[in-house]
């Protein structure tokens, strides 16, 4: 664990920062210009951070898969600065057929060929973190993290995770990946707290738990403040915006907790990465744990 763990965390062995980029809403409903999803990723890299995460499944239509990854792709190639240190973590099994809806393919041959499809996207010759994006009721829980074993042990990724699990598919993968399962990506958010157990066992288990939706999805997070009292008024009391402060008390909650807030404007992005400097107190935490 790095010294300042408020500003730096790890997953695996990599050193990242405190605070991720969710790049999903660049490429779903309502997405942006492209132009105007270049400059977040890049305001993201001027901030500081350099954890970026995606899925094959973030596109629009039938057609356009992966424009998720190929877009980070493309903003990474066009930064001027060094992107050597960001890590560019990607999701399969989850696919997104072009009428709204997302529906689900664990089975080991499709995981291979999607972690294919998202290297070439990607451009890269090992997927930095590869997570299995969401249990598929028709594969055996099993099989789903055996090809994803397969691919750690190939090569063809530097490192593995598993996302919206339980404790029980914790434990399992952990099993399974012999000990090398290195990140969970969960919802966490105001909202959404039934993760609590994951994050808890994560913590035990020294684990990096990345939050998805940590401020309620990309249609609540404005409303954040309004509709949780309690981090609106510590909020005002600090001076910060409600979303800052629900970042810092993720940050504060554990070591290994990476809230991953989704993006698409600079201003959003360097709101959410400022959090890293809000320090608080036990008792504030604790009163935002009750609330």
């Amino acid at each position: 664990m790095a010294a300042d763990t408020n500003k730096t965390r790890r997953i695996g062995d990599v050193e990242v920062s405190a605070i991720g980029l969710g790049a999903m809403p660049m490429s779903i409903e309502g997405r942006p210009d492209e132009e105007r999803s270049i400059a977040t990723i890049h305001a993201a890299l001027d901030a500081g951070i350099t954890l970026i995460d995606t899925a094959d499944a973030y596109h629009l239509t039938a057609t356009d898969d992966g424009h998720n990854e190929s877009l980070i792709a493309k903003a990474l190639a066009s930064y001027g600065g060094d992107t050597s240190d960001v890590l560019v973590a990607t999701k399969g099994g989850h696919l997104r057929p072009g009428d709204g809806s997302w529906t689900l393919d664990g089975s080991p041959k499709y995981l291979a060929a999607a972690a294919e499809a998202s290297l070439k996207r990607l451009g890269v010759e090992a997927i930095g973190l590869y997570q299995f994006h969401r249990p598929d009721p028709k594969t055996p829980y099993e099989d789903s993290v055996g090809a994803i074993r397969d691919l750690l042990d190939a090569g063809k990724i530097r490192m593995a995770g598993i996302s919206n699990a339980n404790p029980a598919q914790i434990k399992q993968a952990q099993e399974i990946l012999g000990g090398r399962l290195v990140s969970v990506q969960n919802q966490f958010s105001p909202k959404f707290r039934s993760s609590e157990p994951e994050l808890e066992l994560c913590d035990e288990l020294g684990i990096a738990f990345l939050p998805w939706s940590p401020l309620g999805g990309i249609t609540n997070a404005s409303e954040l403040g309004a509709k949780y009292p309690a981090f609106q008024t510590l909020a005002a009391e600090l001076g910060v915006s409600p979303q800052k402060l629900t970042l810092a008390w993720m940050l504060a909650k554990s070591p290994i907790v990476i809230p991953i807030p989704g993006s698409s404007r600079p201003e959003t992005i360097r709101d959410s990465y400022s959090a890293v400097d809000l320090e608080l107190t036990a008792e504030q935490v604790a009163a935002l744990d009750a609330a």
